[in-house]
């Protein structure tokens, strides 16, 4: 049977066998039809929390930041921040009061075009716009589980931080979303580090919201003036389905009710071949992007099974220490030991890769150069087509076939 895969901002056709069983996001919620009119009403009703209103009134902030997602990450913030903004207008707060903040984490800086993009040029003409710097952060104290807390500069000197997002499932977080426009978005190399080293312990996985490393986020949020967030649910077409906003923990923990309604979907079996493709631009942007629709994969293949991956990596590995480990590593396993002694943001993403590595083989269809991806462990392929056909026939026929269209969206559970 023939499919559609995106890849980039493209369509691929691809031919599967009639016997491929296909896994998408469970019962998917349709869009609301009016976007910036759902942001109003979570606003309006917020959870676990006053309204933003109530909190400009008993605060009454001089400098108010709100932190927004980079290009990494497909949150509508042109959609989630006028609302906020109108609110905040009419709360008595100056547009000279409010800056907004792009949370990189350790991403690239944006681009004017790209930040102008992201919030709508109404918002980036009459409002002050500017990049998380990993490089000016100051201290504010520890977790419990030993994180620095290290927050970018103009995040910590506002008396009122509102975060936003979109949620969404997160390979070793948990889920996305909440405190975490904060940590990792917008607080030092250092902090970040030690934070995602706790990546290593067992309950560290997609769809547990008592993650370590979410909890951690959470205890480093708590110690700043992030009073409210506005998180949004996205169907696998980026659509808003719901809204949710007030307290950091208690409206998070609602919107995952939506996001496990969707996307935790159910499994019988593992599969000999899983062709996975992270939903396209901008999830497939580049290798350390991809990568979680590859972790999502791994739970539905059998042991020594064939993962083929169809993500355009248009921006290659998308990060410098995650190249580095890759293209030094001898074996998939000395990521996994570097990892103990030396925890480096980067190098978590090698670790990734090497853990599924460790138990299936992966098919990487991507514009990266066939010589770098054989480097690194794994078979290229230009056509997506030759991926799935050799990966068929390394298995022989009929070989089990699970195609996951949204990757990086959908978490097999067994059941």
């Amino acid at each position: 049977m023939k499919v559609s895969l995106k890849y980039g901002e493209k369509q691929l056709q691809i031919e599967v066998p009639d016997h491929t069983e296909i896994l998408v996001p469970r019962s998917e919620l349709p869009r609301v039809e009016e976007p910036f009119g759902e942001i109003r009403r979570a606003l309006e009703n917020p959870i676990g929390s006053p309204t933003l209103s109530e909190i400009v009134r008993q605060v009454r902030p001089k400098k108010v930041a709100i932190l927004v997602s980079d290009l990494t990450r497909p949150s509508p913030s042109y959609i989630i921040v006028p609302p906020i903004l109108e609110e905040l207008k009419r709360s008595g707060v100056r547009s000279d009061q409010i800056r907004i903040v792009f949370g990189l984490g350790f991403h690239r800086k944006m681009t004017e075009d790209e930040m102008r993009k992201a919030v709508g040029n109404e918002v980036f003409e009459q409002y002050e716009c500017l990049n998380h710097d990993v490089n000016k952060c100051s201290y504010i104290g520890e977790t419990s589980r030993g994180t620095p807390v290290e927050v970018f500069k103009p995040v910590l000197e506002s008396d009122l931080i509102i975060a936003t997002g979109n949620l969404e499932l997160h390979w070793f977080v948990g889920y996305s979303g909440g405190y975490k426009a904060l940590l990792p978005g917008v607080c030092s190399k250092r902090t970040i580090e030690k934070n995602h080293s706790l990546m290593l312990l067992e309950d560290a996985v997609a769809g547990n919201v008592n993650s370590p490393v979410r909890l951690d986020i959470e205890e480093a949020g708590a110690m700043t003036n992030v009073k409210f967030i506005v998180n949004v649910v996205l169907n696998s077409k980026k659509e808003i389905v719901k809204a949710v906003a007030g307290h950091p923990i208690a409206a998070h923990r609602e919107g995952v009710k939506y996001i496990d309604q969707m996307y935790k979907v159910p499994i019988r079996k593992k599969y000999d071949v899983v062709i996975a493709s992270p939903g396209g631009f901008p999830k497939d942007i580049n290798l350390y992007q991809a990568q979680k629709g590859l972790d999502n994969a791994s739970h539905a293949v059998k042991e020594n099974g064939t993962i083929v991956l169809i993500a355009e990596c248009r921006e290659g590995f998308g990060e410098k220490t995650f190249e580095e480990w890759m293209r030094k590593a001898r074996t998939p396993e000395e990521p996994l030991q570097w990892i103990k002694t030396n925890f480096v943001l980067g190098g978590h993403k090698a670790v990734g890769f090497c853990k599924v590595l460790k138990k299936a083989s992966i098919f990487l269809c991507s514009n990266m150069e066939e010589d770098v991806v054989k480097e690194i462990f794994m078979t290229p392929f230009s056509d997506p087509q030759r991926a799935i056909n050799a990966a068929i026939e390394r298995h022989g026929r009929p070989a089990d076939v699970l195609l996951m269209p949204y990757a990086n969206s959908t978490l097999p559970v067994i059941v």
